[in-house]
């Protein structure tokens, strides 16, 4: 398979389903949909499962990249629905995420927790991979309107959304856009040695941003388009030439 794409809020498929893969995984078990893009294979997984039934506090993130991992991916690109803290990303905006910041807490965010895999550290300058980014980048030029921006991406705990008073201090910490799934996902893909990049969709201004309360519309033309602007980026951007030679990120765990 060329790589994998997991989805988010509002992105609940990817293209034309070939077969279901079950991977059994030490985390749970784990269902991977691969689709067909033009004449190439790509893992697809719902990190919400089926109806949007696991709230993003209790998605399985352990299991999900390790079932990746498992079926031989090393390149993972993920979709995120986010709320913006930054007035120069507005509703229906593509924002490629360069770093991230961990507002959660009670997640299961390592594989070295001190069990069978023992301790290990990882390095973390170069959270969303470079490469990868780059490569959308350039992707992205070829389906307008393509990227709003590149940003910070600040992820809550949820399934809550944040309140005006940690809007402001989610700004004043440097985020521009803030969501409730990157974390631990993109800190575990870093600690199996997989690229992972990901694009954030803005779906809505984020508490106090605007008057009166958050207002969610996925069905909106807007939020639709960006959505499929973003499927179409992320399946041709796996279309490329992919390896780890020019990044670090297969080689991110700090010897002891």
């Amino acid at each position: 398979m060329r790589g994998a794409i997991i989805g988010g809020t509002g992105f609940y498929e990817a293209g034309d389903l070939l077969r279901t893969e079950t991977v059994k995984t030490p985390y749970g078990t784990v269902e991977v949909e691969v689709i067909r893009h033009q004449e190439s294979e790509i893992a697809f997984l719902n990190r919400h499962g089926k109806g949007h039934s696991v709230p993003p506090h209790k998605v399985n993130y352990q299991a999900n990249l390790k079932a990746l991992e498992m079926l031989g991916i090393r390149h993972v690109l993920a979709g995120t629905a986010v709320g913006s803290c930054n007035p120069d990303f507005q509703t229906g905006d593509l924002v490629l995420l360069t770093d991230l910041i961990d507002n959660t807490r009670g997640r299961s965010l390592t594989f070295f927790d001190g069990g069978p895999e023992g301790v290990r550290h990882f390095d973390m300058s170069d959270p969303y991979c470079h490469n990868l980014r780059e490569l959308m980048g350039k992707t992205a030029e070829g389906h307008p309107p393509g990227f709003k921006g590149e940003g910070i991406y600040c992820c809550s705990e949820g399934p809550r959304f944040e309140t005006a008073t940690e809007v402001r201090m989610i700004r004043q910490w440097g985020a521009d856009v803030v969501g409730m799934t990157n974390v631990p996902e993109a800190q575990l893909a870093k600690e199996l040695g997989i690229c992972y990049a990901a694009v954030s969709v803005v779906v809505n201004m984020a508490t106090g941003m605007e008057d009166g309360a958050v207002d969610l519309e996925y069905g909106d033309g807007v939020i639709r388009d960006a959505m499929q602007c973003l499927r179409l980026i992320l399946k041709d951007t796996l279309l490329q030439p992919l390896d780890q030679n020019q990044c670090g990120c297969s080689d991110a765990l700090i010897p002891l």
